[in-house]
Formats: C-alpha cells, structure tokens, sequence
C-alpha cells in the first residue's frame, strides 16, 4: 500500500498532458496580437482547469504526486520555450486547483 503511494505516473502523464494541451493551443508566436491572445488564453486556461477537476474527480492525489505532476507541467512548457517567470505563474495557478 505504501509503495502506491509514491506511483505518480498517472500525475506526470496528466501533467504533460496539460502542458501539451497548453502548447497546442498558444504556441509561441509573434507577440502582436495581444487582445486576441488575451481572450484565447482565458479560453484554453477554463478548459484546462475543467480537465483539472475531471482528473482531481477521478484521481486521488497525494502530496507526492501533486508535485510531480506541477513538475511535469512546469518542465515541460519550459522546454518548449515559454518564458520562465510566466510557466511558473501558470504552474502556481495550476497548482491551487488540486
């Protein structure tokens, strides 16, 4: 029992998932279009946290895998480029919903 404990592979595979899904939807580009991407951001941020609450219905999560899964999702949208200071706003966000 307590071996499941530190088996995270669901958060992190949720927590790419999101970043993915984060990526898809605002790729870096050109920033020119600020009201336009303003309101697509508010848009693709609702439908992630509407994943959130599916996936916190459906998973129990520990501390441990709270973090991996914030781990997941910050490392992942910083290697894709996004800047530094913004993933680790959007992680913090993130991260109040669980």
């Amino acid at each position: 029992m307590t071996l499941t404990w530190f088996d995270a592979r669901e958060a992190k595979i949720f927590g790419a998932s999101l970043a993915t899904f984060f990526i898809d939807r605002l790729p870096l580009d050109a920033p020119g279009k600020k009201a336009k991407s303003m309101a697509k951001k508010q848009e693709v941020l609702n439908k992630m946290f509407l994943q959130i609450v599916r996936f916190n219905a459906e998973h129990k999560l520990n501390v441990y895998k709270k973090a991996q899964l914030g781990n997941t999702f910050k490392w992942t949208l910083k290697e894709a480029g996004y800047d530094p200071a913004f993933v680790d706003q959007l992680t913090k966000e993130l991260m109040v919903k669980f």
